[in-house]
């Protein structure tokens, strides 16, 4: 069960409304195609200076899912900042676990090297969201009346 008032200190939330930030400043250039494309080419001539590689040239369904992606995680973004919730580091969490796998399965199979950079802010971001949630259900789990329930869930 998610409980809403867990895990709800001011530093947590802080990070809630850092990462959001964070994806505010990264992703708002994904959210249109005229944006997508300048984000684009600045990645693809960072990663050719720095020799760690550069992006295929943009077609259609490409600049789509880059614009759906985008246009989600600022909806998401805008959310976080102006309503951090305990339960929003939560799920944002989950969701930066999901992008973190999906970006390792990229690198694996040949994306460019600079997407390293993006892989350990979700990463980071994720599990400093993710650990105060993982103690509490552990805290909870240990505390008596935790205890009690699950002796009563057996009956």
């Amino acid at each position: 069960m998610i409980r809403p008032f867990a895990p709800s200190r001011p530093a947590r939330l802080r990070v809630v409304r850092t990462s959001a930030w964070y994806d505010l400043v990264v992703t708002a250039g994904f959210a249109t195609p005229w944006t997508y494309a300048l984000v684009h080419d600045a990645l693809s001539t960072l990663g050719d200076a720095t020799g760690l590689g550069t992006l295929p040239a943009l077609d259609p369904i490409e600049i789509l899912y880059a614009n759906l992606m985008g246009s989600v995680v600022v909806v998401w973004a805008l959310l976080r900042i102006t309503e951090p919730l305990p339960v929003h580091g939560l799920f944002d969490g989950i969701a930066r676990a999901l992008f973190a796998a999906w970006q390792a399965y990229a690198l694996a199979h040949g994306a460019p090297r600079w997407l390293w950079l993006f892989f350990v802010a979700e990463v980071a971001f994720g599990v400093v969201q993710l650990v105060p949630w993982w103690r509490a259900r552990r805290t909870d789990l240990m505390a008596p009346a935790a205890g009690q329930r699950l002796g009563e869930a057996g009956r």
